[in-house]
């Protein structure tokens, strides 16, 4: 099994100003705060864990400009005040990304109404949420750009994911529906589909005999690394997808 090495910078991102929440720990949000710190931004990182956060805040202070902000997605007062930090600290954002999102496994003849409303809670409504937030702040500047966070399973079918397949998709509609009206006034919104991205805590809440299954299905016989889905924000986020909005890219080697 082949593994890239890992990308050098290339200032793809330089003197920008980007928000990421979700960004404590090890998953997606903090490889992408990463990478955009090596691409030359300035970074906001959010979670609403607190102490996680403090130490990836940390942990990413030695790749450039960061700060950190708890942020819980679900809670409209909390992205406010998320905004007045980016602009209290920037002026203002010019990069989004919205990675937050919540999973687990259920089948749909077991699954609560409960457990079916807080997936859609934290991973569709907190998107839009965040989307609606940062376009309002990017209206006036006439620019800016969303990233969002999806799903192959916005298009694919797996049991007991019912509520987070249908969450992603929604993340997708969403993404393509924002970008026909930020376009409007200069703003870019598009998103990332990952299949399979390999960190710490997947690996806590998922047994090993069903990642082992998921890799299989992978063209590279491997999961992604996160930071090869963040590469992908990274592209998404700079100038060189300039001519892009509305679109899902598929971060995926996976087979239909």
């Amino acid at each position: 099994m082949t593994f890239p090495d890992y990308p050098k910078g290339h200032q793809l991102l330089e003197g920008k100003n980007v928000v990421v929440t979700a960004a404590a720990g090890t998953g997606i949000g903090y490889a992408t705060a990463k990478r955009c710190l090596e691409e030359g931004a300035s970074v906001l990182i959010s979670d609403h864990h607190p102490a996680r956060l403090e130490k990836s805040a940390e942990s990413l202070a030695g790749y450039g400009s960061v700060s950190s902000v708890v942020c819980d997605v679900t809670n409209e007062q909390q992205v406010q005040s998320l905004v007045t930090a980016g602009e209290a600290m920037f002026g203002s954002i010019d990069v989004w990304v919205n990675n937050a999102g919540l999973g687990g496994s259920s089948s749909i003849i077991d699954m609560t109404d409960e457990a079916w409303r807080r997936v859609m809670e934290v991973t569709l409504d907190g998107t839009f949420r965040c989307v609606r937030a940062a376009m309002k702040h990017m209206k006036g500047r006439g620019r800016g750009v969303i990233v969002n966070n999806a799903s192959v399973l916005g298009w694919r079918a797996q049991k007991e994911q019912a509520h987070y397949a249908a969450a992603k998709a929604g993340v997708m509609a969403l993404t393509r529906c924002a970008a026909l009206e930020a376009a409007e006034f200069g703003v870019r919104i598009n998103a990332v589909a990952p299949s399979l991205a390999m960190h710490p805590f997947l690996a806590k809440v998922t047994s090993e005999e069903l990642l082992d299954e998921l890799a299989k299905k992978e063209a590279f016989g491997r999961p992604a690394e996160v930071w090869e889905v963040a590469n992908v924000m990274v592209f998404l986020a700079s100038d060189l997808s300039s001519y892009m909005t509305g679109e899902t890219i598929s971060v995926s080697s996976q087979r239909a």
